[in-house]
């Protein structure tokens, strides 16, 4: 396929600002924590050895898309148990939560730009005989170089925004061009597998396959924590509201107050998105008067509000209680994994944006594992009857729990078509 002239220009244009785009990524990462020969990552220096024998590798930009394919890279060492597997990405937040559920035979880099220099070393290096990408990191250089490197290539959970769509297909040729280097693109959904094919996807290697985040392994859990945060609580009622984003602990402080007008002794568990957002959480729970206590202090649970404002101790939370409402749903951000809440025994409330997730919340509102709620006093009314009404909420987690369990099976055939699709075997 001729090299089309955007792919040219935006090689020449890399070449030019590769010096300004390293500095600003590796001052990020090490603002972030990351020691600078990690940083330097991000220019294709390798920190770790390539094992000998086969390598699969595996790229995922952010928290929830590395977090998604770890089930997937165990399944793949399942059943290729000599094969070795390298995952990339982008963020520090994303590599602390992959060391904490890294699977065997699996490491980690942060992913080189996307120029010349540092895609060099990096295939130099490490050598893939196989890359599968994940959901919309579709970096033009890194695509093509990968695939002239001899890798097989794939394209899994592929979700572009309709912002991306329109883009990609205004620039046809090197839509093509970029896209032509996987053997097997697997979408989300039927509606994106068509997306795919409009913007050039070669049709016959494009097909539905499944919302990877829906499928991730259960959250680590420290018995420790756990058994430490039930013995403060004692027999209080407990709830949760995970994964929260600005704006929304208003509301679902809001909520709060209201279930304590009849719930006196109700607790609950905030656990903000991003923990650095701490600080202006704590305002929002100050100018409610509610007392609280907080994780990053090391304080136990016990007060009207706990903020669990620390990082990767989701599954501890989930173990206390029931009844957890995700956020990141009563404002257009699109929703977050109720999987991994059906995982840990819960059922599950959430506002009703969750576009990111919309066929798993469907399927599982069917069932009755789920609830949409629309504001604060729906949420609270929710909460409420759930309090008030065991077999509904027994009869809710049930659903939840086999949800979970029938979607695991769909793993091994991921895993099974990834591996026939690429020659692994």
């Amino acid at each position: 396929m001729r090299v089309p002239f955007l792919y040219r220009a935006y090689v020449a244009l890399t070449m030019l600002l590769v010096p300004f785009m390293a500095r600003f990524t590796v001052r990020k990462l090490m603002k972030a924590g990351e020691p600078a020969h990690r940083a330097h990552e991000t220019l294709g220096h390798a920190t770790a050895d390539r094992a000998e024998g086969t390598l699969i590798w595996f790229h995922a930009a952010s928290v929830g898309e590395s977090l998604s394919v770890l089930a997937l890279i165990g399944r793949m060492g399942a059943a290729l148990p000599h094969a070795h597997f390298l995952i990339t990405s982008g963020t520090a937040t994303s590599a602390k939560l992959i060391a904490q559920r890294m699977p065997p035979r699996c490491v980690h880099q942060f992913a080189p730009l996307d120029a010349p220099g540092p895609l060099k070393r990096f295939l130099k290096h490490w050598r893939p005989d196989a890359a599968i990408f994940v959901e919309s990191e579709l970096w033009p250089q890194m695509l093509r170089r990968t695939r002239s490197s001899g890798a097989a290539m794939a394209l899994v959970n592929a979700r572009l925004s309709e912002r991306s769509l329109r883009s990609w297909g205004k620039r046809p040729r090197l839509a093509a061009y970029v896209l032509d280097v996987f053997d097997l693109i697997l979408t989300q959904n039927d509606a994106m597998a068509e997306a795919m094919v409009r913007i050039h996807a070669p049709a016959p290697r494009v097909a539905r396959g499944q919302n990877l985040k829906s499928l991730s392994g259960p959250l680590p859990q420290d018995e420790d924590v756990i058994f430490s945060a039930r013995a403060a609580l004692g027999h209080r009622p407990v709830w949760i509201a995970a994964s929260t984003h600005a704006g929304e602990e208003a509301i679902v402080l809001d909520a709060h107050k209201t279930l304590r007008e009849t719930h006196a002794d109700l607790h609950l568990i905030l656990i903000p998105r991003h923990p650095e957002r701490g600080p202006q959480v704590v305002q929002h729970i100050a100018d409610t008067g509610m007392e609280f206590t907080r994780r990053s202090r090391a304080e136990e649970p016990g007060k009207a509000v706990y903020l669990a404002d620390t990082l990767g101790e989701l599954g501890n939370w989930y173990a206390l209680s029931d009844i957890v409402f995700l956020g990141g749903s009563l404002l257009p951000i699109g929703g977050h994994n109720p999987f991994e809440v059906a995982q840990a025994g819960a059922t599950i409330l959430s506002g009703n944006h969750v576009f990111n997730f919309a066929e798993t919340f469907s399927a599982m509102e069917a069932t009755g594992g789920a609830r949409i709620v629309a504001d604060a006093d729906d949420l609270a009314a929710r909460i409420d009857t759930l309090l008030r009404d065991t077999p509904t909420r027994t009869k809710a987690v049930e659903a939840a729990k086999r949800f979970a369990s029938a979607e695991t099976g769909k793993l091994d055939t991921i895993a099974a078509r990834l591996i026939n699709a690429l020659e692994l075997a």
